[in-house]
């Protein structure tokens, strides 16, 4: 392994998306990974679909769902509640770096898991805590779900049509966004602690939570809030803050302009056949633009309707206006940037064949990413790992197996 965390370990307790999304993160650079699931029933994304991908033989199956945030990682089916299953994450930490759990606040401590607990075992351990509300605050016992976030952080509230538009209300986003965000504040802790213990040998606890994230990244949004006093509102494709930057009709669907400086409208302009508008007081400047978009984007959209997409893109880029395609996701990985940019990557599994994965977008010169494993079945590295990392013997193994303890 010659990734730039090949050094470490991380021992993963968490399940579903934030937390495995960041120890997928971790392992793509190279960290070895541990995944830590319940015997027989796993992380609960092993369950979430269909679709699932098989095996050619149709002799086992993962998820698409479990498949999208857990390559780079070996599974250890474990039962934490089980004192024999306790003692065994023990010694796996005293040989780990860093510790990521999901668990709902003072969930591990029932069973001695928790970060006072590990640390007195490893003082140099970096334990990672994902949570909905937070470990503290009059929400941090609730249970914390993508969906929840996005409508108690503001972002629904700020996605979907305006008021009185068809189709008008609150929208999630279409990926559980607010989780991916929170996984990789998780990475960024976590790498930030272990830069501080490299200067220090101190371990620490690394906190991060789905509703802080989401107000958070509520970006310009949030502080258009905070400046006016005054609460954004749906605005379904458009920009608060830019115009036009939104969607527009074409001949035979839709593309998106994303007109960033009165340089670009002007071209824009130019290539519609209204140059007169780029030095029209109502629409020269941005600021203008944004005061004035009901009277500009009607004008627009009768002009964008009269090429198709293909043509108005091709002849867009060529004088410089930002536009592309709405693309559909099987035109996504069609097109030949994406391909280029090989973002579609297959790896070989002992009983799955070749499984497809969504490439790390990171690009490293020195010590690129690596595919080094598929997602894994469930305990599928359960005998090795209790071998490779405590030295426990075939028949030890066994003995935990019989009992339960692990599978």
């Amino acid at each position: 392994m010659s990734g730039s965390l090949s050094h470490l370990r991380v021992l993963d307790l968490s399940r579903v998306l934030a937390g495995p999304w960041a120890s997928q993160i971790l392992g793509d650079l190279g960290a070895d990974v541990i995944k830590v699931e319940r015997p027989q029933t796993g992380d609960d994304t092993r369950s979430w679909g269909p679709p699932f991908f098989q095996g050619d033989d149709g002799s086992a199956e993962i998820s698409a769902y479990f498949l999208s945030a857990n390559r780079n990682k070996q599974s250890l089916a474990i039962d934490l509640t089980h004192p024999e299953g306790q003692k065994l994450i023990r010694r796996l930490v005293a040989e780990s770096d860093v510790v990521l759990e999901n668990f709902k606040v003072g969930g591990l401590k029932r069973y001695g898991l928790d970060c006072e607990s590990l640390q007195r075992i490893n003082p140099k351990l970096i334990y990672c805590s994902i949570t909905g509300f937070g470990q503290d605050g009059p929400y941090s016992n609730r249970p914390g779900y993508d969906f929840l976030i996005q409508a108690m952080g503001g972002l629904m509230s700020i996605t979907g049509h305006p008021d009185g538009e068809p189709g008008s209300g609150p929208m999630k986003v279409g990926v559980a966004l607010t989780d991916i965000m929170t996984g990789l504040y998780a990475t960024i802790g976590v790498l930030a602690a272990l830069t501080h213990r490299d200067r220090t040998g101190e371990g620490q606890h690394v906190e991060t939570a789905l509703l802080d994230v989401q107000v958070a990244c509520l970006a310009n949004q949030a502080m258009n809030y905070l400046t006016t006093g005054k609460a954004p509102a749906r605005m379904g494709n458009a920009h608060p803050n830019i115009v036009p930057y939104e969607d527009f009709p074409t001949a035979d669907g839709n593309m998106v302009l994303t007109v960033g400086n009165d340089l670009q409208f002007a071209r824009l302009c130019e290539v519609l056949g209204n140059p007169e508008w780029a030095i029209d007081e109502r629409f020269a400047t941005n600021r203008a633009r944004v005061a004035n978009r009901k009277e500009l984007i009607p004008k627009l959209r009768q002009a964008t309707v009269m090429r198709s997409t293909r043509e108005w893109v091709d002849v867009l880029e060529s004088a410089g206006v930002p536009c592309g395609p709405v693309n559909t996701i099987d035109q996504v990985f069609d097109d030949p940037q994406v391909v280029a940019r090989e973002m579609c990557q297959k790896i070989a599994h002992p009983n799955l064949g070749m499984v497809p994965t969504v490439a790390n977008p990171i690009k490293l010169k020195l010590t690129p990413v690596e595919y080094r494993r598929a997602p894994p079945l469930l305990g599928e590295q359960s005998a090795q790992i209790l071998h490779r990392i405590i030295g426990l013997s075939e028949q030890e193994i066994e003995a935990l197996r019989a009992s339960h303890v692990i599978s």
